[in-house]
């Protein structure tokens, strides 16, 4: 794409509502089409969703990498995540939301275990029950 051109604005920045594309031309062959065309979903995240969905997609979904591309801790990314999936109206499988509850919570236990809120004993027998 060239660079004069410019990013589709998100919502009318008058009114706030929904917008639609109605022509799209093309420079080489003159050809100009008109009609209400959809703006895509992806076209209409908010800057920092955009950041985040690039860095997710450059990290191959490895949620420890994006935590270190963009230098924030694990819950910020998945808080960061989640809030894409709601901006996308995507909704995880109910299976992958046990599995990746039962991650957060062991993460949760290690913290407290190393900021010496739990004993080892009690951290060892809250992960044993996560099983």
């Amino acid at each position: 794409m060239k660079s004069s051109l410019h990013p589709i604005p998100p919502r009318d920045p008058v009114s706030g509502g929904e917008l639609y594309i109605s022509e799209l031309a093309s420079e080489e062959s003159g050809i100009t089409i008109r009609g209400k065309f959809e703006i895509p979903r992806y076209a209409k995240l908010e800057p920092e969703h955009v950041q985040f969905l690039e860095a997710f997609l450059k990290c191959r979904g490895m949620l420890s990498h994006v935590e270190k591309e963009l230098g924030i801790s694990y819950p910020t990314v998945r808080g960061r995540l989640d809030a894409l999936l709601a901006a996308l109206d995507l909704h995880p499988p109910q299976q992958e939301n046990r599995r990746e509850a039962i991650v957060d919570e062991k993460r949760r236990i290690i913290e407290q275990l190393e900021n010496g809120e739990l004993s080892a004993q009690e951290a060892k027998r809250r992960l044993q029950e996560l099983r």
